[in-house]
């Protein structure tokens, strides 16, 4: 295991222990949501089934379900706890939209406990940024996605959290921060995947506080603390915390500390396939053999 890869059991008891607590802390989260969910306004698709993959306490499915009220909505998290929250505030949309079934499945993102072309869309807000192969993840969303069926995310870039990783820049010898992929290479991804079409976009979102305390406990609400292999085991030390306040304080702006975050959307559809099951290649014609 490198130092930058996900400790998925890490990950997952940080995810749990944060669910009771999320929904007030996940503010950047709820407007990236939004913000996908505009995006939707100008697509032409109406799916019977969609995926939320890395659902947490489902605002996001929530919000789906309302906009596709006779889809049904499979939602999809690593974490027991943010499924269980999700199900302790659903009862409202479930009888609203009581025509669709719902389904929630505890599972990865990277290992689909679920059948080839077997949804129409697959919608993923701020969550494959914690898969350790992330080419892998969008085949396996290529594969569960029927064809002509969409796949929409939004995940982190390279610069987020830039003014927290210069801080933690001299303080000791671990991995504070998880590494992110960027656009372009995303872009690849998607295509070497199989997708057709990929739309890649980026803008920067930036969250203010009053100290470092304040930065470090938001990411730790949300569960979006280090989980990185290469993450230190203990508690920081006196030195190291008062050398990571210095570094940070060299960023504070109009008397605040920003926390800057490199939001990377995409979208991408599955085509038509080029080959059969056997390999065999598939030629389309205009017109109809008699």
């Amino acid at each position: 295991m490198n130092e930058f890869e996900i400790d998925k059991k890490q990950m997952r008891r940080a995810f749990n222990r944060a669910a009771a607590d999320y929904d007030a802390a996940a503010v950047l989260q709820r407007e990236v949501c939004g913000r996908m969910l505009e995006r939707l306004d100008y697509v032409k698709l109406q799916p019977s089934r969609i995926l939320d993959a890395g659902s947490g306490t489902g605002w996001g499915t929530r919000q789906l379900a309302a906009k596709y009220p006779a889809a049904q909505m499979i939602a999809l998290d690593i974490a027991t706890a943010m499924l269980q929250t999700a199900r302790s505030h659903s009862g409202w949309w479930r009888k609203l939209f009581s025509g669709a079934q719902q389904m929630q499945v505890c599972g990865d993102i990277e290992a689909l406990p679920l059948a080839a072309n077997s949804v129409e869309m697959v919608w993923s807000n701020l969550a494959v940024q914690w898969c350790n192969d992330l080419p892998a993840a969008f085949a396996g969303l290529h594969r569960v996605l029927k064809t002509d069926g969409l796949l929409m995310f939004s995940t982190f870039g390279p610069d987020t959290l830039k003014e927290l990783r210069h801080a933690f820049n001299g303080v000791d010898r671990h991995n504070h921060l998880n590494r992110f992929a960027d656009m372009h290479d995303i872009g690849d991804m998607l295509s070497h995947s199989g997708f057709a079409e990929p739309v890649m976009d980026m803008e920067y979102l930036t969250l203010t506080y009053e100290d470092v305390r304040g930065v470090l406990y938001d990411l730790k609400r949300i569960g979006a603390h280090n989980a990185t292999a290469g993450r230190g085991q203990g508690l920081m030390g006196k030195n190291a915390w008062s050398r990571l306040v210095e570094n940070y304080e060299q960023s504070r702006r109009d008397g605040k500390l920003p926390a800057t975050y490199e939001v990377i959307y995409g979208h991408a559809w599955k085509p038509q396939p080029r080959v059969t099951a056997d390999g065999a290649a598939i030629i389309r014609t205009p017109f109809k053999l008699k």
